[in-house]
């Protein structure tokens, strides 16, 4: 993967001199993310039970992502119970409009599989499973934030299981029999990818857990746990 601009981002981001105000701004972001996965995986089983097993790479695909649906589940209700137990309101969350780059990576999920192919979705897992903060950096993260360790179970968790996650995928990739088209089509799916979440990063501003911004009047929102 060519990941200098993600990088560069992400070295950014973990810099950022109000840490205490990046958090829950980068917490806010990963929940609104991490809600879409389990759905758009919901919908690519759908899909490969819809195109059938003639196509060779149905049968191993619904498998994997079968797999990984499991590994995904209820990662977005973890977050939002991190920002809940370090004193965040968790409803305003949920009040928030997520960003257009946010809506841009998760739409162009959802648009390919339901339109072209669910082969797409592993370009995008690539990505999303590549880039675990270390424990280094989450301890210097929490020390110089002054937050309480509870914030960052969601940060601790995908730094130990994004990595296996990643070589998981990338096994799989090599195991698929891909054509010449498919492996453009990953490869296209996930530059798409990397720049929305590039832009994500690039877009996000401090927020303070007292001051966060309750959007428009009171509604039935979905609840998290729904998707």
């Amino acid at each position: 993967m060519c990941t200098g601009p993600l990088d560069a981002v992400f070295s950014r981001l973990w810099a950022n001199e109000n840490p205490r105000e990046i958090v829950p701004a980068f917490l806010i972001m990963l929940h609104q993310i991490m809600r879409a996965s389990v759905p758009v995986m919901e919908a690519a089983i759908r899909r490969l039970n819809e195109i059938g097993p003639a196509d060779p790479l149905v049968p191993p695909l619904i498998e994997y992502y079968k797999h990984h649906l499991k590994e995904e589940r209820d990662h977005d209700v973890w977050a939002l119970e991190d920002l809940e137990a370090a004193g965040f309101d968790p409803a305003a969350v949920l009040r928030q409009m997520p960003p257009p780059p946010v809506a841009r990576l998760a739409g162009a999920q959802r648009y390919w599989v339901e339109h072209y192919h669910p082969i797409t979705l592993l370009g995008c897992i690539m990505v999303l499973e590549s880039f675990p903060p270390s424990t280094d950096v989450i301890d210097r993260i929490r020390d110089t934030s002054g937050l309480p360790e509870v914030a960052f179970r969601t940060f601790r968790l995908h730094g130990r299981v994004d990595p296996y996650h990643s070589a998981e995928v990338r096994d799989v990739i090599d195991r698929l029999p891909l054509t010449r088209p498919d492996v453009e089509t990953i490869a296209t799916s996930l530059m798409a990818c990397m720049e929305s979440l590039t832009e994500c990063i690039s877009e996000l501003q401090p927020i303070r857990f007292d001051r966060i911004a309750v959007l428009g009047p009171e509604r039935d929102f979905v609840s998290s746990k729904r998707h």
